[in-house]
């Protein structure tokens, strides 16, 4: 089987071993049932389709792909089924399939949104990040501008601007370029805006860079919040989204099911059904903010 990362080998090796589990929990062991041919973007959209014809070569049973590689997989599979999962798009409007109950076609796997969508999720998160920051009046999306490929910008600042609207704070979305080299200018600008909190989005080039965009963003002092737990561990306030290393487990799962004759077509999209809340206390106690005894109850990670 064929795995394609977007990323780093760093950030997706815990990704890899949940692979590797949901495989596991149905009876199949590396070595011995399948083997595994991996190989890593390092956060370079441009590397995708190079390596995914490297792949194809080797003629796998099975694709497994992530995130910004499932388009690159797509692209160059001829019939050899794809398991996508990290996939926060919806996967019917792109073309992967005919509907979530019954895929159709060869391509099957798991998306991070639940029932209601982005913003089901965003009205949660916004919900978690007023209890720590409860008089926000203005916060200010950093996303990154068009590169080509389905951003999930679009999708994150139209539930931000509906779910803030609703609680009567201003909503702000500012770009910045794949490359970054415009990311210190465009916080200036949100700052000279009057913004008071930051929302970083899940676009996977901004966390693919995230030792660089963290730093940069805490710098300015403010309130900062976002959807994955690894951006929480990188310093971020508070982070809530559905629980990614739980995904690739599944699109383990899925994997072996076809390995073993399933048919991807039958095969239902799951959507997320378990959530992951991280606050950091860290960095609450460094922006002189109080946590709640009730949010830290809530919280699945708390770091300290």
């Amino acid at each position: 089987m064929a795995v394609l990362f977007p990323g780093t080998e760093e950030l997706s090796k815990p990704r890899l071993e949940a692979v590797r589990d949901g495989l596991k929990n149905e009876g199949m062991l590396e070595g011995r049932d399948y083997r595994l041919e991996v190989r890593f973007a390092n956060g370079d959209n441009a590397q995708l389709p190079p390596l995914a014809q490297e792949l194809k070569a080797l003629k796998p049973r099975v694709f497994v792909a992530a995130a910004h590689a499932v388009p690159a997989v797509e692209s160059v599979r001829p019939d050899a089924p794809l398991v996508f999962t990290a996939v926060a798009i919806d996967p019917i409007a792109v073309g992967l399939a005919q509907s979530y109950a019954r895929p159709g076609g060869t391509a099957t796997g798991n998306v991070m949104n639940a029932a209601g969508g982005e913003e089901s999720l965003t009205a949660k998160r916004l919900g978690f990040f007023r209890d720590l920051v409860p008089g926000i009046r203005q916060i200010g999306m950093i996303g990154v501008a068009d590169y080509g490929l389905v951003r999930l910008e679009t999708s994150e600042a139209a539930a931000l601007s509906k779910v803030a609207a609703q609680l009567g704070i201003r909503f702000d979305s500012y770009e910045i370029k794949p490359t970054l080299d415009d990311l210190d200018a465009v916080l200036a600008k949100a700052l000279s805006d009057g913004v008071e909190a930051f929302y970083i989005s899940g676009d996977p080039v901004l966390t693919y860079k995230m030792s660089v965009v963290a730093p940069r963003i805490l710098a300015t002092g403010k309130p900062t919040f976002g959807p994955y737990p690894d951006w929480a561990r990188a310093g971020l306030l508070l982070t809530y989204s559905s629980d990614a290393i739980d995904g690739f487990r599944r699109a383990g799962v899925y994997t072996a099911k076809i390995i073993r004759g399933a048919n991807p077509g039958d095969l239902p999209i799951e959507q997320a059904s378990k959530f992951w809340l991280v606050v950091n206390l860290k960095t609450a106690r460094q922006i002189g903010i109080n946590v709640s005894p009730n949010l830290l109850m809530l919280a699945d990670e708390v770091i300290e």
